[in-house]
């Protein structure tokens, strides 16, 4: 489906909307639009993925108009339903070839970014990554920008913290099977080993329709200091209700992971189990600065308080705030390449924190904190309590 982001109103209560993308020395004499190309899993298990990154794409195009110097812009939003690589690939063809976007961007999973790269490479045309996690998607195309995490980013302070901080000496980890869980991984069982820890075993479970109890009836038997937690956006309400139920904290196996176990779209609705329980990532929605405060308000506000902002949502919002300062910094008739060029290094404040994009890699470097989840007015949320400050990309070890 097509959609035209119309003109709204300056919005003039949130903090991370001053720019004025509009005012210019010169004017577009381009009467095209300036066409994004937005590719998310609006429909199927992934849904809320491409429901938060939506909705923020649409606040951010609120806050700041639909005119960058004079040239329209249009977002168009297809859906490819999460799970099909090939899916995304023919949807990113089509709107290169059919609809001539200027930029390609969304990209919910792995798989479906992989998919995309080379339709990105040979249009030239800049590919915003404002989801999927896989510490190597940059490098499959040199037309990828990342606005989102990488697993590696988020996972190797956490390894370090619960080695020399926490005293955990025995870990299981256990991951969705496929890229981005592979990465938290191997670098978790790196960092943790490293600093001494011993991991007993290493359990990877399906990405499709995961059964949990098995896999968590071996943790248990195990009976390891903690289980590391690696499951996309979505699952880990059912992972926490089925740790609950097969009474693995009662045995005193503690649970530590990267953030997306405790997404915030999805903690409102958790229960007790998630008390206490600490996670690593580059986002919380109580993340404690005027930038966020706001973001969460008008986020909030905007879809009619349905649900909290989470990571995917600054991922969207971040992504076209880089796509709108590139448009301003390159001209509104510049090519992919003078897009790509501007992009490079460039540095903001977001609603999560200072970051900025790494002119060599293209990759974003950002602050990642520990987060502990606690009861705030009859909710639970995840309250940072330790930053690691400006975090490229680590890589995955051998």
């Amino acid at each position: 489906m097509k959609r035209i982001i119309k003109t709204a109103l300056a919005a003039a209560c949130l903090a991370t909307a001053s720019t004025s993308w509009a005012a210019a020395p010169a004017a577009s004499t381009d009467k095209t639009p300036f066409k994004i190309g937005l590719i998310l899993p609006m429909t199927g298990p992934f849904a809320s993925t491409g429901k938060q990154i939506n909705t923020a794409v649409e606040l951010f195009t609120k806050q700041n108009g639909d005119t960058v110097d004079g040239r329209k812009v249009q977002v168009i939003l297809r859906d490819d339903g999460g799970l099909q690589p090939e899916n995304t690939k023919r949807i990113a063809q089509e709107m290169v070839v059919q609809d001539k976007v200027n930029v390609l961007a969304g990209f919910g999973l792995t798989p479906l970014a992989f998919a995309a790269a080379p339709v990105a490479t040979q249009a030239k045309v800049p590919m915003i990554v404002m989801s999927a996690a896989t510490s190597s998607i940059v490098k499959k195309s040199p037309y990828i920008v990342r606005t989102s995490l990488t697993l590696p980013q988020v996972t190797a302070p956490l390894a370090d913290w619960a080695a020399k901080t926490a005293k955990i000496k025995t870990v299981i980890t256990f991951v969705t099977d496929y890229a981005p869980g592979h990465d938290a991984e191997k670098v978790f069982v790196h960092e943790f080993t490293k600093n001494g820890g011993k991991i007993l075993e290493s359990i990877r479970v399906p990405l499709q329709n995961p059964d949990f109890a098995p896999y968590l009836q071996r943790v248990k038997d195990a009976k390891p200091d903690a289980m590391f937690v690696f499951v996309p956006s979505g699952p880990g309400s059912e992972l926490m209700k089925q740790f609950k139920d097969k009474g693995l904290a009662k045995a005193g196996i503690r649970l530590i992971g990267d953030g997306d176990v405790l997404d915030d779209d999805l903690l409102p609705h958790m229960g007790d189990e998630v008390a206490g329980i600490v996670t690593s990532h580059h986002y919380s929605a109580a993340h404690d600065s005027p930038e966020n405060k706001a973001y969460v308000a008008a986020f909030e506000k905007f879809d009619g308080n349905k649900y909290r902002p989470n990571f995917m949502s600054v991922g969207g919002y971040d992504g076209m705030h880089l796509i709108y300062a590139a448009l301003k910094k390159a001209g509104p008739t510049a090519t992919g390449d003078q897009l790509l060029a501007a992009m490079k290094g460039m540095h903001w404040e977001s609603p999560r924190g200072p970051i900025s994009i790494d002119p060599q890699t293209r990759d974003i470097i950002q602050n990642v904190y520990l987060r502990r989840a606690e009861k705030i007015n009859g909710q639970y949320w995840n309250v940072e309590f330790k930053t690691f400050h400006d975090v490229k990309d680590p890589g995955v070890p051998d």
